[in-house]
């Protein structure tokens, strides 16, 4: 995606937020947010084949990969932990003392 249409995007979500009438603004929010869920898992899956191939066939540190993508390093790190989703749902590290 090109810097231009990034900026496009952010336009339209803005112009969004700037809907004076409450319950309209709601719905509008509601629908993108609906819209995105549907969207997030193929661009993670995306993001995350790209990750694995710049490390493997490029030979990429983690933190070039994160620089290179412009994400964090621990996105970086994620996905070769096959982590997903909040921290509330990553597996306990084995011996881990509970509380």
């Amino acid at each position: 995606m090109s810097e231009e249409e990034v900026r496009r995007v952010s336009d339209a979500l803005d112009a969004i937020e700037q809907i004076a009438d409450l319950e309209q603004r709601v719905r509008a929010k509601s629908q993108v947010m609906a819209a995105q869920a549907e969207r997030n898992k193929e661009w993670s899956r995306e993001r995350d084949e790209l990750v694995r191939r710049l490390h493997d066939e490029e030979a990429l540190s983690y933190r070039q990969i994160a620089a290179r993508l412009g994400i964090k390093l621990s996105t970086v790190q994620a996905v070769f932990r096959g982590y997903k989703g909040s921290g509330t749902t990553r597996p306990k590290k084995v011996g881990a003392q509970d509380g």
